[in-house]
């Protein structure tokens, strides 16, 4: 049998420069690299008639964060919460929540303060531009 391995987290946005921006700026991953897919294999592989990928790869700490803006564009889901079967968020551990929170822009959506669970983890679920879910978390 093969061997998998994990080689990316990719997420589809609708507006790729200003989803890499949050991504660098907020979160600090730094851009590995940027770049376009399009042709007919393309198309059929992710099965999209005439589809065109602008991709951007973000280093997340080891791992890699996939950002890509597909034309045509599809359908936006809605914005969902974590308890919604099929919802799906990035997790990323974190250093000092609390310093993080306090340095957040204010047009960042975050859906509390950061909370301490019953395992003693704190965590902090925000929305990146397009609406998806990040979980950011401090285990102790």
């Amino acid at each position: 049998m093969t061997e998998l391995s994990a080689h990316h987290v990719g997420v589809t946005v609708a507006d790729l420069e200003q989803t890499v921006k949050f991504y660098r700026d907020t979160l600090g991953f730094p851009v590995e690299s940027e770049f376009s897919v399009s042709g007919e294999a393309f198309a059929t592989a992710v099965d999209v008639e005439s589809a065109t990928g602008r991709f951007a790869h973000l280093d997340a700490g080891g791992v890699r964060v996939e950002l890509v803006e597909y034309e045509p564009e599809g359908e936006r889901e809605r914005e969902s919460s974590v308890n919604q079967p099929g919802a799906k968020h990035l997790g990323f551990s974190v250093d000092d929540i609390d310093s993080l929170y306090e340095s957040l822009d204010g047009q960042v959506e975050t859906l509390s303060e950061p909370r301490t669970t019953d395992t003693g983890s704190r965590i902090l679920f925000l929305r990146d531009p397009e609406g998806n879910l990040v979980e950011l978390l401090e285990t102790s």
